[in-house]
């Protein structure tokens, strides 16, 4: 996938992990958590036996919203809550 490609995925994918949580962060802090969240989803979804980040499709997407999400939960523990 291109880098165009990630960037959208990252766009996206962050959107929605921010969304879902309820925190809210700027265009270019969703990007990166989007961009890593789809390397977190694509590790735990590979160890768990299924497909990682295939390109910009439908399962990508919802691979890198987890990998958001659980990078979103792992920033809150460690920081002590909410910012």
């Amino acid at each position: 996938m291109s880098i165009l490609g990630w960037i959208i995925l990252g766009l996206l994918a962050g959107g929605l992990a921010s969304s879902f949580s309820g925190s809210d962060h700027g265009c270019l802090m969703n990007v990166i958590l989007g961009v890593i969240g789809a390397v977190v989803g694509g590790v735990i979804f590979t160890m768990m036996g299924g497909a990682p980040v295939t390109g910009c499709n439908f399962y990508s997407l919802v691979v890198a919203t987890i990998g958001a999400l659980v990078v979103i939960a792992l920033s809150r523990a460690f920081s002590g809550g909410r910012r």
